[in-house]
C-alpha cells in the first residue's frame, strides 16, 4: 500500500465529521450525505461547493475502504515526526544511521517501517530493499451510465505504467455499483520488484444520473405527478419500472401530495438481493384552466366547509 505524504497532515474523519471509532456504515453514510448536499450539479457555479466534494470524495476513498482505512491509522498514528525532521515536512531528512529516503525512489514507505503497512516484503539494508517488493497500489477512475451501474458491464481500462508505456485491463463491474465506490482488484496494479507481485488497482466508480429514475442504494426513487382528482378521489396509476414494464400503483382516495409508495423487489439486483421502487406522487397544479374548470372549481371551493388552515388560524 503507497503511503500518501497527506495522510501524515489531513484528519479525514473530520472532513466526513465523523470519529475515528466510527463504523463502516457510519463512514458510507456521513459521505453519502455530504456528497448528495455538496455535488456539483446541485451546486453550479459554486466552486467553494466543488472544492468541498472533491475534499470529501478524498476523503472517503481513503477511509471508505477497510484495509486502506488501516493503513491510514497507522500512519495517523506514527504522526509526520517519525519521518525525521521538525513538522515532519522534509520527506527527503536523514533517517536513522544517517541514511536519506527519498519517496519518489522508493515508491512507497513500508520499507522505513520494517513492513509496518503490509507492503514490503524486502529487508531494508541502508540503500533500495533486497528481495521481491509488492508494486504500488494504483486508482483509476471509471464513469459509467446508470444503466450500467445498476445492470453490471464489463469494460477496459487503460492504465499508464511507470516506464511510459500503458497496458489495457478487462474489468468486470459488477451489477448494483454506487457513485463514489471502490472496487479492489488484487495484484492488478503497479509492478513488483525483484520479482515481487503487483500491487492493488482500486476502481473508482463515477455514476451519471438517469433522465427518470433516482437511486437510494438499492432502490430507485421515481416521481410521479397526480391530478388534484386522482389524490382525492383515489385512482389506479400504470407507472415506469427500470426493467421498461409498467405496474399498477392504486392510489386511496384522499392521497396527500409528497406521500411516497413502496413497490417490493422492483429497485435495483444485485448479489445480496433487490431493492425496491419508491414511487412519490406529487399533486400537480395547473397553470391554465378552462371556464368549465374554473366553474367547477369555484363550485367545490363553496361546497368546502373546511380549512386546511384551521389549526393556524387558532393560534
Amino acid at each position: 500500500m503507497e503511503v500518501k505524504r497527506e495522510w501524515f497532515e489531513k484528519d479525514y474523519y473530520s472532513v466526513l465529521g465523523v470519529p475515528n471509532t466510527a463504523s463502516e456504515k457510519e463512514v458510507q453514510k456521513a459521505y453519502r450525505d455530504l456528497a448528495r448536499e455538496l455535488h456539483p450539479d446541485k451546486n453550479p457555479g459554486h466552486p467553494a461547493a466543488e472544492d468541498r466534494f472533491k475534499e470529501v470524495s478524498a476523503a472517503y476513498d481513503v477511509i471508505g475502504d477497510a484495509e486502506t482505512r488501516q493503513q491510514y491509522d497507522e500512519a495517523q498514528r506514527m504522526g509526520p515526526a517519525s519521518m525525521g525532521g521538525p513538522g515532519g515536512d522534509d520527506f527527503s531528512r536523514g533517517g536513522p544511521g544517517g541514511v536519506t529516503f527519498d519517496v519518489g525512489d522508493l515508491g512507497d514507505l513500508s520499507d522505513l517501517f520494517g513492513g509496518a503497512f503490509g507492503a514490503g516484503g524486502g529487508r531494508f539494508t541502508g540503500g533500495r530493499p533486497s528481495g521481491p517488493r509488492r508494486g504500488r497500489d494504483q486508482e483509476a477512475q471509471l464513469g459509467l451510465g446508470f444503466n450500467e451501474a445498476v445492470g453490471g458491464v464489463t469494460t477496459t481500462l487503460t492504465l499508464s505504467e511507470p516506464d511510459g508505456t500503458s497496458r489495457s485491463l478487462k474489468v468486470r463491474i459488477p451489477a448494483g455499483v454506487d457513485d463514489g465506490q471502490r472496487i479492489r482488484l488484487r495484484e492488478k496494479g503497479g509492478p513488483g520488484f525483484n520479482g515481487g507481485p503487483r500491487g492493488d488497482l482500486y476502481v473508482i466508480v463515477r455514476v451519471s444520473d438517469h433522465d427518470l429514475f433516482g437511486r437510494d442504494g438499492a432502490n430507485l426513487m421515481l416521481e410521479v405527478p397526480v391530478t388534484f382528482a386522482e389524490a382525492a378521489l383515489g385512482a389506479d396509476l400504470k407507472v415506469p419500472t427500470f426493467d421498461g414494464d409498467r405496474v399498477t400503483l392504486r392510489l386511496p382516495a384522499g392521497t396527500q401530495s409528497g406521500r411516497t409508495f413502496r413497490v417490493k423487489g422492483r429497485g435495483i439486483t444485485t448479489s445480496k438481493g433487490s431493492g425496491d421502487l419508491l414511487v412519490t406522487v406529487e399533486v400537480a397544479v395547473p397553470t391554465k384552466l378552462t371556464d368549465k374548470q374554473h366553474q367547477a372549481l369555484e363550485a367545490f371551493a363553496e361546497a368546502s366547509t373546511e380549512s386546511p388552515r384551521g389549526h393556524l388560524e387558532q393560534t
